[in-house]
C-alpha cells in the first residue's frame, strides 16, 4: 500500500481500505466455511458494559413494560408488549471506529477538512454511515499465546510479534483481510476493574505499518484502543493516526476473541456490519466468525 492511501479510490472516497474487499475476497472467505459453526465476537451491550470514564455509560429506559399493565393499561385483544429507549456512547463495547474518528493537521482521511465534523451536523465526511458491510477472510493473530506470561499495560506488540503469531497460525495476511489481534487484555477486564482503561498492551506503529503493507482492510483487537497505551513519549494515539487518517483502515475495538482462540482456527469467514449512524464517529457492531 502506498505511503498514504488518499486518492487511491478517488477524491470523494469515504470508505477507505474496505474498498479492498471485493467479490473475489468474499468468495474466498465463504469457501473457508466447513463446520457451520458461528462464533460471536461482540460484547453484550447494557448498563454493565465497561466504558472509559470520559464516556457515557449505557442506559436503558423502558417506555412500556409489565408495570403499565399492572397499573391498568389497556390490553386490546389481549395484546401486551414492551419497548425501551437505549442511550449509549457510539464508542461503547464492541464497535468500529469510523474514518472521521481520528485525524491531525485539520484533515481527515482522503484530505477532507475536519471543520466538517461538528456537534450540530456530526461528521459530514467519513462518518459511520460510510462504512460498508464487511464480509471477508478473518485472520486471528493470537499474540497472547506466544508466551506463558500475560502481556502487561504499556507493552508494545511489534511487527515481529505479529509475524510470529501469523507463522504460529500458519497464515499470511493478504489484501482485503480482517486481522484480529488477541492480546488477552479483554479477558482480564473483570479482574483489572477500573484500571482496565488506564493502560493496555497493544500494537505499535511498526506493527500497524506491517498491516498496512499487507493491504489488510480492517484491524481489530480484544483491547479498548487496539494500540499500546500509554502512547510513546511526545505522541498521542499514533496507530489511530496512521491506520485511520493516513490509510483509511477502520479499527474494531473491544472484540471477544477467547472462544475463537479455543477453536484453534486461524482463518475463517468474518462478517460485520457496523450500525450506519449518520455522521457518527463509530458504528456499534457484533461481528461473527463462521467456521
Amino acid at each position: 500500500m502506498r505511503a498514504d492511501s488518499w486518492g487511491r479510490w478517488g477524491p470523494e472516497d469515504e470508505a477507505g481500505a474496505i474498498n479492498l474487499i471485493g467479490p473475489d475476497e468474499v468468495l474466498r472467505a465463504a469457501g473457508l466455511v466447513n463446520e457451520g459453526r458461528v462464533i460471536r465476537l461482540g460484547q453484550d451491550l447494557g448498563p454493565r458494559t465497561p466504558v472509559p470514564p470520559h464516556r457515557k455509560k449505557v442506559e436503558r429506559f423502558m417506555t412500556r413494560d409489565g408495570g403499565d399493565y399492572a397499573s391498568g393499561a389497556r390490553r386490546p385483544g389481549g395484546f401486551q408488549f414492551a419497548e425501551e429507549v437505549v442511550s449509549f456512547a457510539a464508542h461503547s463495547g464492541t464497535h468500529v471506529d469510523a474514518l472521521a474518528h481520528a485525524w491531525y493537521d485539520d484533515k481527515l482521511y482522503n484530505g477532507f477538512p475536519s471543520s466538517g465534523t461538528r456537534s450540530t451536523t456530526g461528521a459530514q465526511r467519513c462518518g459511520a454511515d460510510k462504512l460498508r458491510p464487511i464480509a471477508t477472510r478473518g485472520l486471528l493473530l493470537d499474540v497472547a499465546s506466544l508466551r506463558p506470561e500475560p502481556w502487561e499495560p504499556g507493552e508494545a506488540i511489534t511487527a515481529g510479534d505479529l509475524q510470529d503469531a501469523a507463522e504460529a497460525g500458519g497464515v499470511i495476511p493478504a489484501t482485503g483481510d480482517a486481522v484480529l489481534i488477541r492480546t488477552g487484555w479483554q479477558s482480564r477486564a473483570a479482574d483489572i476493574g477500573k484500571e482496565y482503561f488506564a493502560a493496555e498492551p497493544g500494537i505499535d506503529t511498526g506493527a500497524a505499518q506491517w498491516l498496512v503493507d499487507a493491504e489488510v482492510a480492517v484491524v481489530g483487537a480484544d483491547n479498548y484502543a487496539v494500540e499500546v497505551q500509554p502512547s510513546a513519549p511526545d505522541t498521542m494515539f499514533p496507530v489511530h493516526q496512521l491506520l485511520i487518517r493516513d490509510h483509511g483502515v477502520p479499527l474494531i475495538e473491544g472484540l471477544l476473541l477467547d472462544e475463537l482462540a479455543e477453536a484453534d482456527v486461524a482463518s475463517f469467514f468474518f462478517v460485520a456490519c457496523p450500525l450506519p449512524i449518520v455522521g457518527g464517529t463509530a458504528g456499534p457492531v457484533c461481528p461473527i466468525a463462521v467456521l
